[in-house]
């Protein structure tokens, strides 16, 4: 199952109640679109990218239920190089918030943003539950170690908010990408990689045609 990019007047709710806490927006200027994210290493024979949104519950299934084993196999022994393209398909307003708070807590704190969105948001993403998101990624942001207001800050910034969705157009049409999770190895989308089984026969593959 897939998740389409689209907006829905219920998850409205969760960018009103986020933006209330802030009594003056403070956009922070962005001169240039946020370049992806990655683990491993880069000269790794193998790229393995994920079209992936925090506001996708079938994302954070997969994350939550094997990306630790896929990172162990593969990113830490540098067979992989993987990259994360931001969307924000499911609930637009977690998704977008999270992907940001996960650039204001650093390069070095990105990921662990990520998993801990997809994971405290988890239970939330298909509901009306406004208040709960927020609060999920409110901790979020204090484990982090980033302060209310800091937070606040960060999830109302226009700026950033503006580019990080002409980011997410610039995948779509480039990449000719709208469905997440959606997977690549090597340039190539991988179909039913989902599938732990089906990921590790397109990787192997990958490996056996760069030699």
């Amino acid at each position: 199952m897939r998740r389409v990019i689209a907006a829905s007047v219920a998850s409205v709710g969760l960018v009103v109640a986020l933006a209330v806490w802030l009594a003056a927006c403070q956009p922070k200027p962005a001169n240039s679109l946020p370049t992806d994210m990655s683990l491993g290493s880069p000269s790794a024979k193998v790229t393995v990218t994920e079209y992936a949104s925090l506001g996708c519950p079938i994302c954070a299934m997969w994350n939550n239920d094997n990306f630790a084993a896929f990172k162990a196999k593969y990113i830490d022994t540098n067979q992989v190089h993987y990259v994360l393209k931001e969307m924000t398909n499911g609930d637009g307003p977690v998704a977008t918030a999270g992907f940001l708070l996960a650039r204001c807590a650093g390069k070095d704190k990105y990921f662990q943003v990520v998993d801990s969105v997809w994971r405290e948001e988890a239970p939330y993403l298909e509901s009306d539950k406004a208040a709960e998101k927020a609060n999920a990624l409110r901790k979020i942001a204090e484990s982090a170690g980033l302060s209310d207001q800091q937070f606040d800050t960060c999830v109302t910034n226009d700026a950033a908010r503006d580019q990080l969705n002409k980011k997410v157009e610039q995948t779509v049409a480039t990449d000719h990408v709208e469905a997440t999770p959606t997977f690549m190895v090597n340039g190539k989308v991988c179909d039913d990689c989902q599938d732990p089984k089906n990921l590790d026969k397109a990787i192997l593959a990958a490996e056996g045609a760069s030699k």
